[in-house]
């Protein structure tokens, strides 16, 4: 029933919010307060998982195992610092009230459609659930309906609904080789019992076809440039979202994916996903040094991570696969926290550009040191928790023997963390420009939820507690096999 609640909860509050007579006030606090619950109920569904292996609501069709659920417990954690932090940053940035009636309803159906990935078993369904993730959040994409964020948005739908065709074709034929192969149940355990008498031919396809296909949607080179665009014209919570989780809830389906291939296909599967994870990276670290444009630094930043994550899950053995999931959890967390940083700086001044943002230590003290707290946690510095998710994938490859791909990886970390810190130093530290912005007080509850966002980014780069531990090795397990 646990899980059941789970997604009836934000699809009720999100039909509550479009009612007419309830005012933005009532809708953003319903919004909040459902987003608390949701929690509570991710962390009680996260509990029995760890004690009993699984929750079944309905077998063969809303499961949930340790993969899941830390996927369902990061969505519903930044469902409640993104709903804190839209608080006052909506009641300051859009001008029309009427309108947060929309933004709070469709803020609601996009949790919905993410916390659905992963609870359903059936690979169908999560094409399904995936595909909401995007359709809805196109539309908050162009919630602020300005050139550029219609411009975006349509950008988005339509590459990634390219690919989201791409991987359909992949599921059709990943469910035409297990008839072959003799099964039917068209579950991941269902496919995972037969994926070794599955047609290898057919097998590679699908699973190119799939990795294509949601790559386009996770942003993975070459398939990653409306990313830029969506993940810096959406509102600042939205960006959040984006960024920290619903790209690693689609990836989660890609890693799902693996073992499976990997029964019929061998260590090739893991190879391309090194091949992809890598050029991701590599491509992404360039990236950020060009930009002018700091939401857009964070969301290249996405793509870099995203790539890590997949390089980590290519390069194979427990130690490689802990860290991914370990990157998961430290890479949601701490880009939400940057997003919110730079919707901080973007409230305080009014503008996106780099250059325009010099001196913002004297600026606004406040919105200067979370983006440069949140800039050092992302590129990887220590003792934050990005640092100790990345080398325990460095440490891993070069035990395993990947001294190649580890040091092109450990190559590509430096530029990037080369490139993030010359551009946030240059808006914290450096010479104002000609024309000085006047700096605005940021909303109380953006610092809160600032606040709430930093907790886990600080603690758990020094102090991982043995629940998450123990989450984290089952988590692992699944994707290794």
């Amino acid at each position: 029933m646990i899980l059941l609640a789970i997604l009836v909860l934000p699809l009720l509050v999100s039909i509550l919010c479009w009612t007419p007579f309830i005012g933005r006030r009532i809708a953003s606090a319903l919004t909040v307060a459902s987003c608390l619950i949701l929690l509570a109920l991710a962390i009680g569904a996260t509990h029995r998982v760890i004690a009993s292996g699984s929750v079944v609501a309905i077998r063969g069709w809303i499961e949930m195992d340790a993969l899941g659920a830390l996927i369902l417990l990061l969505v519903s954690a930044l469902a409640v610092t993104a709903s804190v932090y839209s608080l006052g940053y909506m009641r300051r940035t859009t001008h029309d009230a009427s309108l947060l009636h929309h933004y709070y309803g469709n803020f609601n159906l996009f949790i919905f459609s993410m916390v659905a990935v992963p609870v359903v078993v059936g690979p169908s369904v999560a094409w399904l659930a995936v595909e909401l993730t995007t359709l809805l959040s196109v539309l908050l994409v162009g919630f602020e309906s300005n050139r550029e964020a219609l411009e975006a948005a349509w950008k988005y739908a339509i590459i990634t609904l390219t690919g989201a065709a791409i991987a359909l074709f992949g599921f059709l034929l990943l469910f035409w080789a297990m008839q072959v192969a003799g099964g039917s149940d068209y579950t991941w355990s269902g496919l995972m019992l037969v994926a070794p008498h599955m047609p290898p031919a057919v097998m590679k396809i699908a699973y190119l076809a799939i990795l294509v296909g949601f790559g386009t949607k996770v942003g993975l080179v070459p398939l990653h440039t409306w990313l830029p665009d969506a993940h810096s014209q959406a509102p600042t919570p939205v960006c959040a979202l984006l960024s920290g989780i619903e790209t690693s809830a689609i990836l989660y389906v890609i890693l799902r994916l693996m073992p499976i291939a990997r029964a019929s296909l061998g260590l090739a599967v893991n190879r391309w996903a090194l091949v992809f994870g890598l050029i991701s990276v590599g491509v992404a670290a360039f990236l950020l040094i060009q930009v002018h444009d700091y939401k857009r630094l964070f969301a290249y930043s996405t793509v870099e991570h995203m790539g890590i994550i997949l390089t980590a899950a290519g390069l194979g053995g427990q130690a490689a696969q802990y860290g991914a999931m370990y990157q998961i959890f430290s890479h949601a967390f701490t880009k939400s926290f940057c997003f919110f940083a730079a919707g901080a700086v973007l409230l305080a001044l009014g503008t996106r550009e780099i250059a325009a943002v010099g001196g913002l230590a004297r600026k606004s003290p406040g919105a200067a040191v979370a983006l440069l707290l949140g800039s050092l946690a992302i590129a990887g510095a220590p003792p934050f928790a990005v640092f100790l998710g990345e080398f325990t994938i460095l440490k891993a490859g070069v035990a395993g023997g990947h001294y190649l791909a580890t040091g092109l990886l450990a190559l590509f970390l430096a530029i990037a963390f080369f490139g993030i810190l010359l551009h946030v130093n240059q808006m914290v530290f450096g010479i104002e420009p000609d024309a000085p912005l006047e700096a605005s007080r940021i909303p109380k509850t953006s610092t809160l939820a600032m606040v709430l966002a930093a907790a886990p980014v600080v603690i758990f780069g020094v102090y991982v507690p043995s629940t998450l531990h123990t989450l984290l090795i089952r988590a692992a397990g699944i994707i290794g096999g």
